[in-house]
């Protein structure tokens, strides 16, 4: 019965594995339309998905089989794993470094490795498994353990690689801090899937499976995030006569439509109240007494109409506020942009890039020049 237990539960930890992995990459394949650097990432992510897939079959086989050291499947598992996860944040940022030569050239030792392996095999000259310490030890000058030693060092060589990923993409000032704690994370998972093919354990290969999946789901979402803030934000609504105050029976008679008059309320307050935002203390609170309105049902009012949250949606007015006062000449340092309300200059670059989805940095220096 523990037997059997064990066995799905391999078997539901593959399938979970196989799943995510496809549909990230089905995910990233409908990106990559739209954004070219996302292609890679599709057909990696695609790729462990499918070698994933293949595993499924063999989940009984490899939980009654006894573990040896250093077995040769695994082994090319491994090197072949670690090798896509050593490029794979590199051609996420930096397509241009998945030339073909490149990549040929970096990949030329594990399949030289395979094919001689191979033909061995083929040919009945490797040994059989070892499962001691002591065995690994008898057979260590044979050809057959040089070639699994050597694949062996050709993993660790693509392990350090990954932990010099974060160093490589420091050079990039447009990659993204987390690429860098992705590119970390994978290796650390890495070092666990090199011990478990050394001597190799169930729990240890569905711990590693685990966090890789979490790294990669990680680093998806993370991608997924730089293309949600790329979409346009809600445009501001010019309102000329304030609305009523809306009563429970109109409430009742018609949500969406009290949470717009709400709104428009709030919008209304905003454009003739320019003094009282651009003052960096004004926030939720001031604006919800101003209007009449309690945070709760402003916050249903805002969102209704796509602003993340009152904060957010106070700080859109402070960036057009910017954007006004940068063309007509009032504006021309950083420390002046603070004039339109925002508390800090990093506060102010944050909120005008997410808003406008332009660097506060180059629209000052394009108004400069």
């Amino acid at each position: 019965m523990q037997g059997i237990l064990s066995m799905i539960s391999l078997h539901s930890t593959l399938l979970s594995v196989a799943i995510a992995h496809w549909l990230m990459a089905a995910v990233m394949a409908v990106f990559a339309r739209h954004r070219v650097q996302y292609l890679s990432i599709a057909w990696i992510v695609g790729i462990f998905g499918a070698a994933v897939s293949c595993v499924i079959p063999f989940a009984g086989l490899i939980e009654a089989a006894r573990p040896a050291m250093l077995h040769p499947g695994p082994l090319f598992a491994m090197m072949f794993f670690v090798f896509l996860q050593s490029i794979y944040p590199l051609s996420i940022t930096m397509p241009g470094y998945l030339q073909w030569e490149r990549m040929w050239h970096y990949a030329l030792p594990v399949i030289v490795l395979g094919v001689i392996y191979g033909v061995l095999t083929f040919l009945g000259m490797t040994s059989p498994n070892y499962y001691t310490w002591q065995e690994l030890g008898n057979a260590f000058f044979t050809l057959d353990m040089f070639l699994r030693l050597a694949m062996l060092a050709l993993s660790a060589y693509y392990i350090i690689n990954i932990f010099r990923l974060p160093r490589t993409m420091l050079r990039y000032p447009h990659v993204p801090r987390y690429l860098q704690v992705y590119a970390f994370c994978l290796g650390l998972s890495s070092c666990l899937y090199f011990w478990t093919i050394v001597r190799f354990s169930v729990l240890a290969f569905e711990i590693w499976l685990i966090l890789f999946s979490l790294a990669n789901i990680y680093m998806c979402l993370r991608s997924l995030e730089t293309i949600a803030l790329s979409l346009p934000q809600p445009e501001i609504q010019v309102v000329e006569v304030e609305p009523s105050i809306v009563s429970d029976d109109e409430e009742q008679e018609d949500f969406n439509e009290a949470n717009l008059r709400r709104f428009e309320r709030a919008e209304f307050w905003m454009q003739h109240n320019r003094d009282a935002w651009k003052d960096n203390t004004f926030g939720r609170d001031q604006l919800c007494e101003a209007i009449g309105i309690n945070r709760h049902l402003l916050l249903q009012s805002v969102r209704s109409q796509g602003h993340n949250n009152i904060h957010d949606y106070i700080n859109v007015y402070r960036v057009k506020e910017l954007q006004r006062m940068i063309a007509s000449g009032e504006t021309r340092t950083l420390t002046a942009c603070l004039d339109a309300g925002f508390g800090t200059i990093k506060t102010a670059r944050s909120c005008y890039e997410k808003v406008t989805g332009e660097s506060l940095d180059d629209r000052l220096a394009r108004y400069k020049s």
